[in-house]
């Protein structure tokens, strides 16, 4: 086992951000924190690792320390945790490390479980901590994590231009004859090539495929005529996710209704990018969108949230959608990626990663926005 974080942040940020995560857990009425491993881990010690049937656990309480198993130990050893002042905990078969964490957290009123950590260690963890109540800490952490640093926009803006490059070759492989699945292979290839980890997802959603917004890839043979719907991304190895949209016609689109309809569509994304400013709500932007697809008719074709946020996890706070009175504030970043999807017949959605500035708005993503022709 090896922790996954390729490049780990300067060991005084980490040191800032475990230090503001007790702050908010005691703020919150939280006594401590039980971190499970994924990308709540890597913001706050630099390393992803892993929980299989063997706790680990990073606990921040009057003490941090890294629970891990001992077989498992040496694929932390890169990460800073002598700089970070975490101790690091081992464990061998056999032994409770439910027990072990109970200990660290002594006498704890309300623990703050990680959101992923599996129901087969938190349910443990209830039983070893029978007087104390569990909550989730992501409500905690997300608060931490969705205000982006400058070094968490650089690391998203060089993600946004990663995934730029490959929607700009997409007429390398985009083409009639092909299967949806072979332009995903060489679309997944060239995520890689041209700097991510690996392809987190790739949908190409063609013809009547693009109605469905979470569409895969499929044996459907592209035709001419088709619109396609290509939705990428991926991390880069700092760990920051790209996560871009754009629609293509496999030449001249056959459906008589397309330019028009996608003419709305655009509008609708622009006005959701240009409303994004600090001290406006996240549902304000998702209205924004709304309000010109259905003005025009087409308001029961767009049967998803305006966008997500993103960060280490692809879809992470804030969520741009109906109901969410969240505040944007400087830092923030998530998609804008409203979308018509009219079944049986065709779909289409723009995708623009922006981050708030202290003013306003940066897109991340900047591919032209108008129907390609290919």
């Amino acid at each position: 086992m090896s922790t996954t974080a390729a490049t780990a942040p300067a060991p005084a940020l980490l040191r800032d951000r475990l230090a503001r995560a007790k702050a908010a857990a005691n703020a919150a009425g939280i006594d401590a924190l039980v971190v499970a491993p994924g990308t709540d881990l890597t913001y706050l010690i630099g390393g992803t690792g892993h929980s299989f049937e063997r706790l680990t656990c990073l606990v921040i309480a009057d003490e941090t320390v890294l629970v891990v198993p001992k077989l498992e130990a040496p694929g932390y050893a890169a990460l800073p945790t002598a700089d970070l002042g975490v101790r690091v905990a081992t464990w061998v078969d056999g032994e409770d490390p439910y027990a072990m964490v109970a200990d660290l957290l002594g006498p704890a009123a309300q623990v703050g479980v990680g959101d992923v950590l599996p129901a087969l260690h938190t349910l443990a963890l209830r039983d070893a901590l029978p007087s104390a109540r569990q909550v989730l800490a992501g409500p905690v952490l997300g608060e931490l994590r969705m205000r982006k640093d400058a070094a968490e926009v650089a690391g998203l803006r060089a993600a946004g231009a990663a995934i730029d490059r490959v929607h700009a070759r997409m007429g390398e492989w985009l083409r009639a004859g092909r299967t949806e699945r072979e332009v995903g292979a060489d679309i997944a290839a060239a995520i890689v090539a041209e700097g991510h980890v690996r392809a987190e997802f790739v949908i190409v959603g063609s013809g009547p495929n693009g109605a469905s917004p979470h569409h895969d890839l499929s044996d459907r043979v592209i035709e001419t005529g088709d619109v396609v719907v290509v939705d990428i991304g991926g991390p880069l190895p700092e760990g920051y996710n790209s996560d871009s949209t754009r629609v293509y016609a496999v030449g001249e689109p056959r459906d008589a209704d397309v330019r028009d309809t996608y003419a709305v569509l655009q509008r609708a994304q622009a006005a959701a990018v240009e409303f994004v400013k600090p001290g406006v709500t996240a549902e304000q932007v998702d209205a924004a969108a709304r309000a010109v697809i259905t003005e025009a008719g087409f308001g029961e074709f767009f049967i998803h949230r305006t966008g997500h946020g993103i960060g280490l996890d692809v879809h992470e706070d804030p969520y741009i959608v109906a109901g969410n009175d969240r505040v944007l504030e400087p830092g923030m970043a998530f998609s804008i990626e409203p979308g018509i999807y009219q079944p049986g017949r065709w779909g289409a959605r723009i995708e623009d990663i922006v981050v708030v500035t202290e003013t306003g708005v940066e897109p991340l993503n900047n591919r032209p926005h108008e129907l390609v022709v290919l």
